[in-house]
C-alpha cells in the first residue's frame, strides 16, 4: 500500500458563509481557521494550502465573555520611537469590526506564506449582505 500524497490539482474548493451573529469571537475563529486550513478534508496536508473559502457576516454582530470588552488591548506601532498605539475590543468593535474577526483568525494560522494564503480566501462583512452570491455559498454551522 502506497502513502498518498496530496497534489495542488486535487484540490475542490467550496464557498461558506458564516453568521456571526450572537458567535462568541473565539469559538468562531477558531472554527474558521479550520475551514481555511483544510483540516475538515480528508487529503489535508500541512505543506498545502487544502482550505475553502469563507465569508462571515454580521461581524459586528458578535460576543465576547467576561470583561474582555475593556481588558483586551490590540497594539500596533508605527516603527518610530514612541509609536505605540492600542486601541481596546470595545473602541475597535466600533471603528472596525471586522479587523477584530481577521486579527483572531489569523493568530490560529500560520505566519508564513501559507497563512497568507489562506488569509486571502477569507472575506469578512459588517452587515448581511456580501457580493459573492454566484459562488453558492453553503451556511456552515457550528
Amino acid at each position: 500500500m502506497k502513502t498518498y500524497a496530496t497534489k495542488p490539482e486535487d484540490i475542490e474548493r467550496r464557498w461558506w458563509v458564516v453568521d456571526a451573529e450572537g458567535k462568541i469571537l473565539g469559538r468562531l475563529a477558531s472554527e474558521v481557521a479550520k475551514i481555511l486550513r483544510g483540516k475538515h478534508k480528508p487529503y489535508f496536508a500541512p505543506y498545502l494550502d487544502t482550505g475553502d473559502y469563507v465569508i462571515v457576516i454580521n461581524a459586528a454582530k458578535i460576543r465576547v465573555t467576561g470583561k474582555k470588552l475593556d481588558d483586551k488591548t490590540y497594539y500596533r506601532h508605527s516603527g518610530y520611537p514612541g509609536g505605540l498605539r492600542s486601541t481596546t475590543l470595545a473602541e475597535m468593535l466600533k471603528k472596525r469590526p471586522t479587523r477584530v474577526i481577521r486579527l483572531a483568525v489569523w493568530g490560529m494560522l500560520p505566519h508564513n506564506r501559507l497563512g497568507r494564503a489562506m488569509m486571502r480566501k477569507l472575506k469578512i462583512y459588517e452587515g448581511e449582505s456580501h457580493p459573492h452570491r454566484a459562488q453558492n455559498p453553503r451556511p456552515l454551522e457550528f
